[in-house]
């Protein structure tokens, strides 16, 4: 589709270490893809990208390998990430129009101005007409309803696949923050870690998300539950069933998560006191798949005293604030201007979610 009058495409991208979410002016999301990449050793040609290479994780042949091009929020690849990221965008707005877009990226609040400057690069080689670089809590506040651009603290924890960002935002910027890489690929590999120390069993990538989407849990629940995974016997070697419970879950992502408790109580100690306490009435807003894990909600309530308060829309939070960001930029608005309009979103409480997806 053709930008207005032929000016190109609005577009934001949440450039995820786990997905990949393309947002359009107008649209809204309209791509929503894990970021793996197939390509082809032999060759050097990409045979698949987003939820065909996915499927791919774990059975491939020899010559043919699935990769993840970023790793804790950035580029560990750069190639592959830019003729990933141009996929996309020729999906998104089709290879048939004119103009290059105008893109605003995401990207944590902890990267170096090197690898800042890798997306960018990557992100205007890959089609882009101007890029726009946009960090992840900013645009997760944006993305949840919140009106940042008030004289008032806004706290946000944002839980992604590589890096879990936390902020405290007042008059539309940041002043707290702390980023961690530690997030929902290192719940995946605490749960492999702990199925091969407890059972002997080796389970993929694949089968620890399925096991931290259905049983994975960070404060105890009430009514346990169980899941029957399949796994390879570490001594027979031979393909093996096992049932796992969500207690085995709690104590297998214990670390992890007390280590986001930890960094959320940090960044609550630095807060000046007029703006903790704006957070302690208004609560914590938490956005990002790993925002899903059952009782992660409560485990900070519970180590901080404040309520936590999962966004709707959590997993869509930093790609809707990051397309929001480029359309007022696209009229022209000021910084404060920018985070205001006439109708204000609510930010709405989740119950117990079914599933996550990063």
């Amino acid at each position: 589709m053709f930008g207005f009058m032929g000016f190109g495409e609005d577009i934001g991208i949440d450039l995820g270490t786990a997905t990949v979410l393309v947002y359009i002016k107008g649209q809204g999301i309209v791509i929503k893809e894990p970021s793996v990449v197939a390509i082809d050793k032999d060759t050097n040609t990409i045979l698949a990208v987003g939820e065909e290479a996915r499927r791919m994780l774990g059975r491939t042949p020899g010559n043919i390998v699935a990769i993840r091009p970023l790793r804790g929020g950035v580029i560990s690849n750069y190639e592959i990430t830019e003729k990933m990221l141009k996929y996309f965008i020729e999906k998104a707005i089709g290879k048939r129009s004119f103009v290059k877009p105008t893109i605003a990226v995401c990207v944590p609040s902890s990267v170096t101005e090197v690898e800042r400057r890798a997306v960018e690069d990557a992100t205007r080689q890959a089609g882009a007409r101007q890029v726009h670089i946009i960090e992840e809590p900013i645009a997760a506040a944006i993305g949840a309803g919140i009106d940042i651009a008030k004289a008032c603290g806004n706290m946000v924890v944002d839980i992604g696949g590589g890096t879990t960002d936390i902020a405290v935002i007042s008059l539309g910027g940041t002043v707290v923050s702390e980023s961690l890489k530690i997030a929902g690929d290192n719940f995946d590999e605490n749960i492999i870690r702990y199925m091969r120390k407890k059972h002997n069993v080796l389970i993929g990538e694949r089968t620890a998300e399925d096991l931290k989407v259905h049983i994975g849990t960070a404060y105890e629940r009430a009514t346990p539950v169980t899941l029957e995974v399949r796994g390879r016997n570490l001594i027979t070697g031979l393909p093996k069933n096992i049932t796992v419970t969500s207690e085995e879950m709690h104590e297998a992502l214990q670390e992890s998560v007390l280590a986001i408790c930890d960094a959320v109580h940090t960044v609550l100690e630095k807060t000046p006191p007029e703006l903790a306490a704006d957070i302690s009435d208004r609560g914590i807003v938490m956005t990002g798949g790993g925002s899903l894990l059952y009782g992660l909600d409560k485990l900070i309530k519970a180590r901080t005293g404040i309520n936590s308060i999962i966004a709707e829309d959590s997993v869509s939070c930093v790609a809707v604030g990051t397309g929001k960001f480029i359309e007022f930029l696209s009229e022209g608005k000021g910084k404060l201007d920018l985070f205001h309009s006439k109708k204000k979103e609510e930010v709405v409480v989740n119950t117990p979610p079914t599933s996550i997806d990063e």
